[in-house]
């Protein structure tokens, strides 16, 4: 997600307090996502990446899939995500609605994107 960053870069106070998702092919870690409890009801996905060389294969749509469906099982109702503008269209393919204004975060635009989820 960030080549040119170190990994002290990606790394959150709260990491301890997340669920961490990796999707594999053989041995190698090819995709990543983690998921963070907001309150009761909801989730934010952050850090969601896929090597370079994988991308648009659909893993990383695979691997969201897993999440929401993990996050429904857990009686939430809604999961969200800063999302870069430049991605929104991948994340609506996937059920997401934009929600609210883009912003400016590390040098790019971004916006918040939220999906509702059934319950399990």
């Amino acid at each position: 997600m960030w080549p040119d960053k170190p990994v002290t870069f990606v790394q959150l106070p709260e990491d301890a307090e997340g669920v961490h998702f990796g999707a594999f092919l053989g041995q190698e870690l090819v995709a990543v996502v983690s998921l963070f409890r907001q309150g009761e009801q909801e989730a934010q996905f952050r850090k969601f990446a896929t090597l370079q060389r994988y991308q648009g294969q659909g893993i990383g749509r695979q691997l969201l899939g897993h999440v929401f469906a993990h996050a429904s099982s857990r009686q939430l109702t809604l999961v969200w995500c800063h999302a870069r503008s430049s991605a929104a269209a991948f994340y609506q393919k996937l059920g997401m609605q934009v929600a609210g204004a883009p912003f400016v975060k590390n040098g790019g635009e971004y916006v918040r994107m939220e999906r509702w989820l059934t319950r399990a």
